[in-house]
């Protein structure tokens, strides 16, 4: 199968799966094709599939990360000893580990399309990663604790694993515990790659954007949290900071060179 045949093979499946879609429509250009395919992984709740599905939905992810370009973490400059700043599409790089900015259902994120990291990572990974997600919510009984961390598998992304954690979200004036909560999210996701010794991991901006916890705060707290956790363990683990926005790229590099 070429892209095209994959694409349409993998819509038609998951449109068998969910009957209120099965007679729709499916466009014919690409744009809107891939658009409806990514709506469809987006909403199919978690549970296995067929090994044809996920063999041909593996073969068509990981070929467009390939189209995107995929950045290895051997090609950056570090801005300091074991820290790098990084702008780009996080599902783009290969390392031991990036972050997710998870909710705290853990399964990633529902609304069709929707921009946030967490939709973006679950897209590119594949449908397994919402069932790995849901396997460790099931198991443990509850959700995900804001502040703390699991890993899983990264499937199709060029990354070996993900690391999902959950920060606060911000609906007034930011507090200290808010604060305390955005570092202990940094912490929990370093000794989770620690203890399954990982050698690199790269950050997203943890409760930025749709959890509106303040840009510039949360670098402070991202940076300052990695800093003391070097200090106090000794650790060589490298640290990426990835930014996709410009503003949060000035904001880190402004930062980063005050440390």
């Amino acid at each position: 199968m070429n892209q095209v045949e994959r694409r349409i093979f993998l819509i038609k499946e998951l449109l068998k799966e969910q009957p209120r879609y099965r007679h729709m429509e499916i466009p014919q250009d690409s744009t809107g094709q891939m658009r409806l395919l990514r709506s469809l992984m987006n909403v199919r709740m978690p549970g296995k599939a067929a090994r044809e599905l996920l063999e041909v939905q593996d073969a068509y992810l990981q070929e467009e990360t390939a189209r995107k370009g995929i950045t290895d973490l051997e090609s950056l400059k570090p801005v300091s000893e074991g820290i790098y700043l990084w702008q780009g599409d996080i599902t783009t790089l290969r390392c031991d580990a990036i972050v997710n900015a998870a909710n705290s259902g853990m399964t990633g994120c529902y609304a069709p399309c929707h921009g946030c990291i967490d939709n973006c990572i679950h897209t590119f990974s594949g449908i397994q990663l919402r069932l790995a997600c849901a396997e460790i919510v099931e198991q443990q009984g509850h959700e995900e604790e804001t502040g703390k961390a699991k890993i899983t598998p990264a499937f199709n992304l060029p990354c070996r694993y993900v690391i999902h954690t959950v920060g606060p979200i911000i609906s007034g004036k930011l507090t200290e515990r808010d604060q305390e909560l955005l570092a202990s999210c940094y912490r929990s996701c370093l000794e989770l790659a620690e203890e399954n010794g990982l050698k690199n991991i790269a950050f997203c901006c943890i409760s930025t954007g749709e959890f509106h916890f303040p840009n510039d705060k949360a670098a402070e707290i991202a940076i300052r949290t990695v800093r003391e956790y070097q200090g106090q363990t000794h650790s060589n683990m490298e640290v990426i900071f990835n930014v996709f926005k410009d503003a949060d790229y000035e904001i880190y590099k402004e930062q980063l060179a005050g440390n």
